[in-house]
């Protein structure tokens, strides 16, 4: 290689990890294996600490930076006795689960709130035998209301499930007010939800309905650690279905620092979270189209086809009290305006759409406007949107994530021939060159414009571009990205095999807690640095020896120690894509032996090489 394109791998190389900085950013794990155990087991008590009076708060302007000081759990006042309308009754509770082919919804007739959902095409484990994912919303109920007197938790409803399992009606009258509610959910295909809510005031006069709040439900940090939590808005413009998508994924660190950095599980200045809240939230007051939560694989969003919200708040809850700013916990609630409804049967209808399923390109897109924001594909989304469904292509000819990942690097491979051979076959006419390069170096070294004006006359002789070496490089550094932010997270490979792999998704964590003192073996990027020294040994170099030696160890180890714990299906890309790199590289060699062997001239734009150039370019 030559100074431009050792510059250009050391630039590939900083893109890379800078890449894998950000969306790593919870990647740091420094807690111990019982500390860590235990903050999970935690998460199935009740967080008290994320009650609407008892909480930390750090309210979040619309620019996203923090407009309050967090004011730590132990200095926030105990919260109010609840009024007697609020008391939890004796009566028996009723649920009715709701059920179609892809989920199941327990709903529960105290406070006509939806307890869980069950995905039934998801494992919660790796075993085959395992049940399927629960999304378990017992602390903070999907659908409970908020500061609407008599309708609240503890309120009982009565609960009628239509005989199709797919409908049930809920029904709360309150008396003090001559207030009734009456609430239809709906289970629809493709993981939606809807619901419709009316109020019906039953009295004489009319009723001041209250600013009041409905419940998102909680979703929870899986047990992988790369999992991660986020939360992805959709603001209404002037009633217009227009905006920004905002994901606050990285933002929501900030509650528990005031914006003092924190943002990466303890890499952006706060290396340990000893001394902060254990919980926070953020108020926007600003109506929103759409608001999801989401965790790697998973996602519940809301969505309101009339838009009269008037913000949310997020709850945030921390993994651990002195651990890295890793977030274990996450729930919301969407604010809605005071009214008046008029008296003798005067109603308020408003009706919601949920999404409780996974985070799936196909379905995410179709549950509102740009809702296929949530999958947060970044800068080279376009391609991305292209990656994802060419996958499941394969997977469809062949049901195996592992040969399919397989089949879509061969297909960009096949994509990049072209490209790829003449950047190796101009290297091979750089390399030949490099002899008559020096000797006009050395030449006119005092004369550096002379020496630019005779190497490009020499590159203009022998048809030689030494930028076309480079070209098919640059061209695959948004491929790269695309499929590392396709593959990182597709929901497709969480528990995918593929041989000795347990999960795609996951590292390949060989004898993982078998050795004790030793980490979990990884073979595949062993296998992909390997291939990476192969490939730079069969490539034509150019330059000092010395130099080249050194980038040719430099970025297979590198390499190594960054994809050391990706998921395996990164590593898997990475390796077969430098195999068929390796395999393409040694075609080559044997298309040009072949044709120095029958006494045609090689592809160098000038007259035949001699034997010392053959033999050079044989090796």
């Amino acid at each position: 290689m030559n100074k431009q394109e050792i510059a250009i791998v050391i630039v590939l190389s900083a893109l890379l990890f800078a890449w894998f900085h950000q969306q790593n950013k919870y990647a740091r794990e420094r807690l111990a294996a019982a500390r860590e155990q235990a903050a999970i087991a935690a998460t199935n008590a009740p967080p008290t600490t994320l009650s609407s009076e008892a909480q930390t708060t750090a309210a979040f302007q619309e620019g996203g930076q923090p407009s309050a000081a967090i004011t730590p759990v132990s200095e926030v006042p105990a919260a109010p006795a609840l009024p007697p309308d609020e008391i939890p009754t004796k009566v028996p509770e009723q649920t009715a689960n709701l059920v179609n082919d892809q989920m199941q919804l327990a709903i529960s007739s105290k406070g006509g709130t939806i307890r869980s959902a069950t995905l039934c095409g998801y494992r919660s484990t790796v075993d085959r035998d395992s049940p399927p994912v629960e999304l378990d919303f017992t602390n903070a109920p999907a659908l409970i209301l908020k500061d609407l007197p008599g309708f609240g938790a503890q309120a009982d409803y009565d609960l009628v499930a239509d005989a199709t399992a797919t409908n049930v009606t809920l029904t709360r009258r309150h008396d003090e007010h001559s207030l009734t509610l009456e609430r239809r959910i709906t289970l629809l295909p493709d993981y939606r939800v809807s619901v419709r809510d009316r109020l019906i005031n039953t009295g004489t006069n009319a009723y001041a309905l209250p600013p009041n709040s409905l419940g998102l439900g909680a979703i929870h940090r899986g047990l992988s650690r790369n999992d991660t939590l986020g939360v992805d808005t959709l603001a209404a413009l002037d009633g217009r279905r227009s905006g920004k998508v905002r994901h606050w994924d990285t933002r929501l660190n900030l509650l528990f620092t005031g914006g003092r950095g924190g943002g990466c599980g303890g890499c952006g200045g706060v290396p340990s979270g000893e001394g902060l809240p254990l919980t926070a939230s953020t108020e926007v007051d600003s109506p929103q189209e759409w608001i999801a939560l989401k965790s790697r694989f998973f996602v519940q969003a809301f969505t309101s086809p009339d838009a009269t919200n008037t913000g949310y708040r997020v709850d945030v809850r921390r993994l651990d009290e002195t651990g890295p700013l890793r977030l274990d916990y996450l729930s919301a609630l969407v604010h809605f305006p005071d009214a008046v409804i008029a008296a003798d049967g005067g109603m308020l209808e408003r009706s919601y759409t949920l999404y409780i399923g996974p985070k799936k390109l196909s379905l995410i897109r179709r549950f509102a406007p740009q809702s296929a924001e949530i999958m947060q594909f970044g800068s080279f989304r376009w391609l991305c949107v292209l990656l994802v469904p060419t996958l499941n292509f394969f997977y469809k000819l062949i049901p195996n994530y592992g040969i399919a990942i397989i089949l879509l690097t061969i297909l960009v491979r096949m994509l990049f021939w072209p490209l790829t051979r003449k950047s190796n076959e101009s290297m091979k006419r750089m390399q030949v060159l490099q002899p008559k390069l020096k000797e006009i170096q050395a030449k006119f070294k005092d004369d550096p414009q002379k020496m630019q004006q005779e190497t490009m006359a020499l590159y203009r002789e022998h048809k030689v571009n030494p930028m076309s070496s480079c070209l098919p490089m640059l061209i695959q550094i948004p491929v790269f990205i695309a499929l590392f932010t396709v593959l990182r997270s597709a929901v497709e490979l969480r528990f995918a095999p593929f041989f000795w792999i347990a999960d795609l998704s996951e590292p390949e964590n060989l004898f993982k807690g078998m050795i004790p003192f030793l980490p979990a073996l990884n073979i595949l990027p062993f296998v992909m640095a390997g291939t990476m020294l192969l490939q730079s040994r069969l490539t034509p170099s150019m330059g000092d020896p010395a130099q080249q030696k050194m980038m040719m160890w430099m970025m297979p180890v590198m390499m190594l120690v960054m994809f050391y714990s990706m998921p395996s299906a990164l590593v898997l890309y990475w390796s077969v894509s430098q195999i068929l790199a390796i395999v393409q590289l040694l075609w080559q060699r044997r298309k040009q032996a072949l044709a120095e062997g029958g006494g045609t001239t090689p592809p160098t734009g000038d007259a035949p090489l001699s034997r010392q150039a053959r033999r050079r370019l044989a090796r």
